[in-house]
């Protein structure tokens, strides 16, 4: 499994993602190997004491962490692999192991990550640079060419190597590639059923692999350019995408919504398209906490602060909530580079005191700003999924979502509401903060919903995936 975040460094729903599946399909028994682009100091893990690999350290000491004598339930590396990063298991995981390949590479929203240095290189300018960690071969071309398999196998083009896009951090497409070359290196020696591929960062490494060791590759889609960007799409990171979901066996889509973008904006065959919702996790906390009581209600807005999430349409509507109730703050959690534009938007309604950002929130933070919040909103342009909302059920707060959401399909006992209109936007706020029996109906029927949610459904979903792309008839030829 090819992953480019996972918890405690996230950014936005896709770590959260990743760790349910993993930890759902681990429960259930499936070997996995869990590829992250970065070794991570361990001291940085929250929920989890050790999800993620530690820095590069001598070979000697990190093969005595391959399969440890505590754990005999996760197998041994096989002779010949390169586990460049060192593996490491946690207690919490019986058959899953974490591979960090050694690259600092960014996070495609850049929240907890430095950018590489050199932003404008592409990827022939690496040609000489060394990749701590890899023996052999020590750059990007040498790795695919060691492996047999060209750049334009892996899914990249010649001119998109350039740029990632204003709402990336560095330049995502050397990142993506130096990503694959790594994955390449470190695991040509295994063997495995199929390789799962999360999102676009990912792909390349998908169908390098997946062609070096004839292997099914299965796509999973999170988000689209099209969810990212609307109609002034990324060509390159576009092109990216197409090439991942027509060289994959079957394309994972996390909705219907987003099914049928794949289907019509990138022309993938409908039976190869599946579609396996996301789910949730209950906090085993909930309740223990008494919810934050003060004179002020609270509406929360929590997520990534990008046109994607119409921040926008959450500062309008907060303007014609105040116009009819003075006691009610409106938070603001998360970050991005609609940010600034938020703080000002408030600013010239004349709210700005009524207004609060947060910046990013990660582990029992997140926890706490639920539970203090009488209403959550997700005003999405558009949302593949979205976990938020399940999240904030889950933590006994009434919901608001965007129609235009995948988790919509999903969810009946939750107010929905087009993204543009702030007039009904507003309205439903209002229903909820000044009807105590609607949001405790909401509650109460949210709770009982999110039950059938979960990450073990999922799991056994995405298994079925598996077993149809291993299949000769699914699998590439």
């Amino acid at each position: 499994m090819l992953g480019w975040e996972f918890p405690p460094f996230i950014s936005g729903g896709l770590g959260t993602a990743c760790y349910g599946l993993t930890r759902a399909l681990d429960a259930q028994g499936h070997e996995v190997t869990f590829v992250l682009p970065r070794p991570v100091d361990g001291s940085h893990a929250s929920h989890v004491r050790l999800v993620s690999p530690e820095a590069v350290r001598p070979a000697a000491a990190a093969a005595e962490e391959i399969a440890p004598a505590a754990t005999p339930a996760v197998p041994a590396a096989k002779p010949g692999a390169t586990p460049s990063g060192g593996v490491r298991t946690h207690e919490e995981f019986q058959h899953l192991k974490f591979l960090g390949v050694p690259a600092s590479l960014p996070s495609v929203y850049g929240d907890f990550t430095q950018e590489i240095p050199g932003s404008e290189q592409t990827l022939r300018s690496l040609r000489t640079e060394q990749l701590p960690g890899v023996a052999a071969p020590t750059d990007v071309y040498e790795a695919f060419e060691a492996a047999g398999v060209s750049p334009e196998q892996a899914g990249f083009g010649g001119g998109e190597l350039t740029q990632g896009g204003d709402d990336y951090s560095g330049d995502v497409m050397t990142a993506a590639a130096r990503y694959a070359a790594l994955v390449l290196s470190a695991c040509r020696d295994e063997q495995y059923d199929v390789v799962h591929a999360h999102d676009w960062m990912t792909y390349p490494a998908g169908l390098a692999i997946s062609r070096l060791t004839r292997t099914p590759l299965v796509v999973h889609v999170h988000s689209t350019e099209f969810d990212r960007s609307g109609t002034n799409v990324n060509q390159a990171i576009y092109d990216i995408e197409r090439r991942g979901m027509h060289g994959a066996s079957r394309v994972i889509c996390v909705s219907y919504l987003t099914r049928s973008i794949c289907l019509s904006r990138y022309g993938i065959e409908p039976g190869k398209a599946k579609v396996v919702y996301n789910g949730v996790e209950a906090s085993e906390t909930l309740g223990e906490l008494a919810r934050v009581r003060s004179k002020d209600k609270v509406v929360l807005f929590l997520g990534r602060i990008t046109m994607q999430k119409g921040p926008e349409y959450f500062i309008e509507a907060a303007r014609l909530v105040l116009q009819k109730m003075e006691n009610v703050k409106f938070v603001v959690a998360g970050s991005g580079d609609m940010a600034r534009r938020m703080i000002e938007l408030a600013a010239a309604h004349g709210i700005g005191h009524k207004v609060l950002f947060t910046g990013f929130l990660r582990g029992r933070d997140v926890s706490r700003i639920f539970e203090m919040a009488d209403c959550y909103v997700m005003p999405s342009v558009s949302e593949p999924f979205g976990i938020a909302p399940l999240e904030a059920i889950c933590h006994n707060t009434p919901v608001i979502i965007s129609k235009q959401s995948g988790v919509s399909e999903v969810l009946t006992h939750a107010l929905k509401v087009d993204f543009w209109d702030v007039r009904e936007m507003a309205d439903k706020i209002l229903a909820v903060l000044r009807h105590p029996p609607l949001s405790q109906t909401l509650r109460d029927h949210g709770a009982f919903e999110v039950r059938g949610l979960t990450w073990d459904g999922a799991a056994e979903k995405c298994a079925k995936v598996y077993a149809e792309a291993a299949t000769p008839a699914g699998a590439l030829a």
